[in-house]
């Protein structure tokens, strides 16, 4: 008996040593899983925001996605450096140069340009070409370094301090043309025909000021002219305030110029788009579950007179939703040359305390159900001009063009208006 019992002691006591060793490795193994997590926890939360979010999820199956987690976080990531550089080469294979990891640099400087008025860096809008992947130039901004330094809409960037934009991807080529003001950097650019230069520019603080307008009169009309360089947060309320003022000094016709506007906040270009229809729709979202989502503008306007939009090549994202909507509405003739071509949207996503990471989550079609993405707007008049570096300037032949056509549209009005009043008198009598 006693020795059953003690036979059955020893056996309990042998199997509360065993939990207890299991339990302590196993404490041992969630701590050193815990020393690993804060830069490993930084890729699975990046891979779970794309994975809830991109707009493709096909290409997940073609990619192999899951399993791109998996041997991702089977490699050593022990800084946050590392983590950033494997979530870079774990978004690779979707080949979308706009889903994107945001270093902390990176991620504050495009908060700050989404609400802010001033830029530190060269002034370029990059995108990336439609057949080479090439980093492309879709517009400089006005008075930065590189529209002195004549880099123009359509350019290459081949290099950044000797280093190939091929090898940096869209993202570090952008990254490294930003920096302190009065810092430098080289830049080799391309043009469309070729030519190969290299540019040496001071990175400085870029006065985006979005938005920008005055009266244009001649002997006949006056016209106002509504410049806006690019779609942030307070670029609504601020055109409101601009339409108001034009109203009150009662301004005929609006020459809207979108000119080397590279988008933005796609909610403030559709808020734009709202001032300037009455409960027409602006644009169509199609998200990863193929649903198009109509959104119609409120019965509202700001200002209902003739219109003429300007838009060049420079001409990208929210600027393209906002002319398209207005093109298939036919509230404004669209003048100039064919537009950039980007018609997919992005969600900006913190990641970790100071890290961000933007997907695409969404494309977008004109009320018409025209496809952007790849193709542009190509407009109603097209400028076979040269175009002016200080827009809205007296130089400006792209305005003057429009200030004509938009002549001609009024005499046409006030000849319709003085035949209905005519005919009125005829019923009268």
């Amino acid at each position: 008996m006693n020795s059953s019992f003690n036979k059955l002691l020893t056996f309990k006591t042998l199997i509360t040593a065993s939990m207890i060793i299991v339990f302590s490795i196993n404490l041992l193994l969630i701590e050193r899983v815990d020393a690993l997590s804060d830069s490993k926890q930084l890729v699975l939360d990046a891979w779970t925001l794309v994975n809830e979010g991109f707009y493709d999820p096909e290409k997940f199956e073609e990619i192999q996605w899951k399993r791109i987690r998996q041997k991702t976080l089977q490699k050593q990531i022990e800084t946050t450096e590392e983590a950033y550089s494997a979530i870079e080469d774990m978004l690779r294979p979707l080949e979308d140069p706009y889903t994107r990891i945001l270093r902390p640099k990176d991620y504050e400087l495009l908060k700050s340009s989404n609400f802010g008025s001033e830029i530190n860096g060269v002034g370029l809008q990059l995108g990336e070409g439609d057949d080479d992947k090439k980093v492309k130039v879709i517009s400089t901004l006005g008075g930065s370094p590189a529209e002195e330094a004549g880099i123009v809409s359509g350019d290459y960037i081949e290099k950044v301090d000797g280093i190939s934009s091929k090898e940096l991807g869209l993202a570090n080529t952008a990254s490294k043309l930003r920096g302190e003001s009065g810092t430098k950097v080289l830049v080799e650019i391309s043009s469309e025909s070729g030519e190969i230069r290299e540019v040496d520019l001071e990175r400085r603080s870029v006065d985006l000021r979005p938005v920008r307008t005055k009266r244009l009169r001649d002997d006949s009309h006056t016209i106002g002219y509504l410049r806006i360089t690019q779609f942030s947060e307070s670029v609504p309320k601020k055109v409101e305030e601009a339409l108001q003022e034009l109203k009150e000094k009662e301004v005929e016709g609006l020459i809207l110029d979108l000119r080397n506007n590279a988008g933005g906040l796609v909610s403030s270009g559709i808020a734009v788009a709202d001032s300037l229809l009455s409960e027409k729709p602006v644009v169509e979202t199609k998200n990863r579950n193929g649903i198009k989502d109509a959104i119609i503008s409120q019965k509202e306007t700001f200002f209902d007179g003739p219109m003429v939009t300007l838009v060049n090549k420079g001409t990208a994202s929210a600027s393209e939703i906002l002319a398209g909507s207005l093109q298939d509405n036919e509230r404004s003739i669209l003048m100039g040359e064919k537009t950039y071509g980007k018609g997919l949207i992005q969600s900006l996503k913190s990641l970790g305390e100071d890290s961000g990471i933007a997907i695409t989550v969404a494309s977008y079609l004109t009320p018409k159900g025209n496809n952007i993405q790849g193709q542009g707007m190509t407009p109603d008049k097209l400028l076979d001009l040269p175009d002016t570096s200080d827009y809205g300037s007296t130089d400006d032949k792209w305005v003057r063009n429009a200030e004509l056509f938009l002549g001609s549209l009024l005499e046409k009005e006030e000849v319709s208006v003085q035949t209905i009043e005519l005919n009125n008198e005829e019923i009268k009598s």
